[in-house]
């Protein structure tokens, strides 16, 4: 008796310990992590690739001003023409956020906003205004504290000339 209970003390300890994962295993699944990390982009050279993106700037009447150049296309109005050079405002990732910010431009503000789609983000933008001359794009930005009196979600506006 003593030692059959023995036995299945000694199985149940043998199985409990082979269940359980321990530090090997632990380090193990670390090490891998680490190693996927530097194979990878990180997180901090991918905001430097972004900051590179998103720093082209053109001086335009004696202003530094930011221009990406974005094939995009009119996403929602498709009755609208979309102009060479547009004055980004916001950015969403979801239709229906930029159509709404967009419908507040045009009514509370006056301007003749659209939306354009595309982009290596695949985002949509809303353009406060579109033109077919960068300096009057320019100029736009350059006063569009006095312009506009919504909250503009982009934290600097910029040109999009659209390719």
């Amino acid at each position: 008796m003593k030692q059959s209970l023995f036995l299945l003390m000694a199985l149940i300890a043998i199985v409990l310990t082979s269940c359980h994962s321990n530090e090997q295993n632990y380090r193990e699944a670390y090490e891998k992590a680490v190693e996927r990390r530097k194979t990878g982009i990180g997180a901090e050279t991918y905001a430097k690739i972004e900051a590179e993106r998103q720093r082209y700037t053109h001086v335009i009447n004696g202003d530094s001003v930011r221009m990406l150049y974005v094939n995009a296309n009119v996403a929602i109005d498709t009755t609208v023409v979309a102009k060479p050079y547009n004055v980004v405002v916001a950015s969403f990732t979801q239709r229906i956020n930029a159509k709404s910010y967009c419908d507040r431009l045009r009514g509370e503000c006056g301007f003749p906003s659209y939306v354009l789609f595309g982009g290596p983000d695949k985002l949509y933008y809303v353009v406060l205004q579109g033109f077919d001359d960068h300096h009057e794009a320019a100029a736009l930005l350059r006063d569009i504290d006095k312009k506009v009196k919504m909250k503009i979600l982009e934290p600097l506006p910029w040109i999009l000339r659209k390719m």
